[in-house]
């Protein structure tokens, strides 16, 4: 099967690096036009935008201001004057600890909060009134097992964010459904990315592995085909679901 996205335009947040680079670098085999969010990774989003071609461009913002996330749905709309398909993917993983002051753990869940939840809702919200004029548009957020499982004390932040994420997308596939918008959860488990490798190297690899019911840890190009698929309109009865990639180290 050859899916095509040509003339479709795809904004990938978080498109730098890790699962984010690897959605990208997927999509353009697939001809899309895409707006390659980064934060701070400039020369990376540059050359990904460059190497996927069909108008494809880099686009910065700090997720963790407000106004930076306005400001890019609106300099993409103002670069292609449409979107067509949106994928929220960036986020983050802090450390939280009881060892933390009132202050720092306050300070903690805002950003988490801000950057993985807030920021995708705000481009849902930005974008949906779009969305709704042009018919057959996807949403597409990038949650986590977590979501669903829970996750450690020490990632009660990311998890809780990742929750908000799911119950979001839910919410918007049954309420924009009859104007065309469709919205699915893409759940992938502990994946090989730059972020995980901070783990692994304090802990080790066997300690990941032992909670995988697969031999080897899921990497960044086991999940992007399924973004593809869902981006490409071929599962747009499925609006409303999540799909787990995390190698059955959690079976719902």
């Amino acid at each position: 099967m050859q899916l095509s996205l040509e003339n479709k335009v795809v904004l990938v947040t978080g498109g730098s690096r890790g699962i984010g680079k690897a959605i990208v670098e997927c999509l353009a085999q697939a001809q899309a036009t895409i707006a390659v969010h980064y934060s701070r990774n400039k020369v990376p989003a540059e050359a990904l935008a460059e190497a996927a071609g069909h108008e494809s461009k880099s686009f910065q913002a700090d997720f963790a201001d407000p106004l930076s996330v306005d400001r890019l749905a609106q300099e993409i709309l103002d670069k292609y004057g449409k979107l067509d398909v949106l994928i929220n993917n960036a986020g983050i993983s802090l450390f939280e600890s009881e060892e933390q002051s009132q202050e720092d753990w306050w300070q903690l869940w805002q950003q988490t909060l801000q950057v993985n939840l807030m920021a995708s809702a705000q481009l849902c919200r930005a974008f949906i009134p779009h969305f709704r004029t042009q018919g057959g548009r996807r949403i597409i957020h990038i949650a986590s097992r977590a979501a669903f499982r829970g996750d450690t004390p020490d990632y009660m932040a990311y998890a809780a964010s990742k929750g908000g994420m799911v119950a979001l997308s839910k919410s918007i596939a049954r309420g924009y459904g009859k104007v065309g918008i469709k919205s699915f959860v893409v759940a992938p488990g502990f994946t090989r990315t730059d972020m995980a490798q901070q783990f692994i190297d304090k802990y080790g690899e066997d300690i990941v592995l032992n909670d995988l019911a697969l031999n080897n840890l899921t990497e960044v190009e086991d999940i992007a085909p399924t973004v593809l698929f869902l981006a490409s309109g071929l599962m747009d009865h499925a609006t409303g679901c999540s799909i787990d990639i995390n190698a059955g180290s959690y079976v719902r």
